[in-house]
């Protein structure tokens, strides 16, 4: 069938457009939304914001909106004070209609708001440069349906699948053999099993080289982001599961390889910044000539570290990987809980090693559909918050 990519052509940037790309930035307040809107900075005469669209952080939008001057807008929530007044020529429309009206849309939300935009991009035939992890895991069948029929493409933005997607820049035809997505281990990579168990909220949002939002900096802790990234891997480059791999790497510098079928492996590398494959998946094909971070400096570092991450160490890794072998509504399923469970962790409800407790109690309960449609899907996910939402697992016992 084939990736979720556009062709892999090669470009290069001359500084000669005709006029800046209209980006709308979906999650604008985010971690990732905030540092797509850096790269824009710094690139005006390609890029252009047509489009913000945030949670509820309505100062920090209000903010941006009246730096870069949207067309579109839209928030969650009623209006904050400052939401109160709009400039002239911004209106508000649904995150839907502002997919479409751009470009590029960038969908930088968290969880499964992002699914029903990216739909209606990639139905419009846009290219979609995609930071959700979520709206692959949970509809990664309906995604490539949309591309195929309305002739859109993904571009990731997760750094992991953007280097897989550089390393298979110019690699047509050729048969991969396995992808080794690379993981930090997280916060709490060294940490023992009672030492776990009593981790606060504050220390879980402190990863050791990468800046993001709660719930993916929750998710890297327990390696759940790296069981999501083997279900994506096999959506956005169509391997089968069994050629996803992951390798423990905790200096982030190394961020993701592909081993092909003569047994050549290609690696991209950079420093942990995330602002590089965001201008990569805005840019394509084209390389900008300006660098978004800082240059890599391999003698400095001397040494990386690479190994084998221990299944029973991470059980949200193996929850992950199993629920994308069982297919269906397994992914959808285990990806909704665990956003369940992980804002549970951050309100104090539950401990951090409770959080595969209800992933695994809410998988348990599930009778799968093999092949669901988008209604499917979306009743898989609802029931699996009301679900997650309700599991005890003695924290406070």
């Amino acid at each position: 069938m084939g990736p979720l990519l556009s062709p892999l052509s090669r470009g290069r940037y001359d500084g000669c457009v005709s006029q800046p790309l209209g980006v709308a930035v979906l999650g604008s307040t985010g971690s990732i939304g905030r540092q797509a809107l850096d790269v824009i900075r710094q690139l005006p005469d390609r890029f252009e914001v047509v489009a913000l669209a945030a949670g509820r952080n309505h100062e920090l939008l209000a903010r941006q909106i009246a730096e870069f001057r949207p067309r579109f807008v839209a928030w969650e929530g009623d209006a904050a004070p400052a939401l109160a007044t709009l400039p002239d020529g911004t209106q508000t429309i649904g995150t839907e209609e502002m997919a479409i009206a751009c470009d590029v849309p960038l969908i930088a939300t968290a969880g499964a708001a992002g699914l029903m935009p990216t739909l209606a991009a990639l139905r419009a035939g846009k290219p979609v440069a995609i930071a959700n992890k979520e709206v692959l895991v949970m509809a990664g069948h309906i995604v490539r349906k949309a591309m195929v029929d309305g002739g859109g493409e993904l571009r990731p933005v997760d750094s992991e699948h953007s280097a897989i997607w550089q390393c298979l820049w110019g690699e047509e035809g050729h048969a991969i053999r396995r992808v080794l997505l690379t993981a930090s281990g997280g916060a709490f990579r060294d940490l023992d099993e009672a030492q776990l168990a009593a981790v606060t909220p504050e220390q879980a949002l402190n990863h050791p080289t990468w800046n993001m939002g709660a719930k993916i900096t929750v998710d890297s802790a327990s390696l759940m982001n790296k069981g999501m990234e083997t279900i994506e891997a096999m959506w956005l480059f169509d391997v089968p599961m069994e050629k996803v791999e992951v390798v423990l790497h905790r200096e982030s510098i190394v961020h993701s390889l592909v081993e092909f079928s003569d047994g050549s492996v290609k690696a991209q590398l950079g420093v942990p910044d995330m602002r590089l494959p965001i201008q990569c998946a805005l840019a394509y094909p084209e390389r900008m000539p300006t660098p978004p971070a800082p240059a890599l400096d391999l003698a400095k570092l001397g040494t990386l570290h690479f190994g084998t991450p221990d299944m029973a160490r991470f059980p949200c890794l193996r929850l992950a990987m199993e629920a994308g072998r069982e297919g269906g509504t397994y992914p959808a399923v285990m990806a909704a809980a665990d956003e369940v469970a992980v804002y549970r962790f951050l309100d104090g409800d539950i401990r951090f090693t409770d959080i595969p407790i209800v992933i695994d109690a809410t998988l348990r309960r599930h009778t799968g559909v093999a092949d669901p449609d988008l209604d499917a899907v979306l009743e898989a996910d609802a029931w699996a918050r009301q679900v997650a939402a309700s599991v005890a697992t003695g924290a406070h016992a």
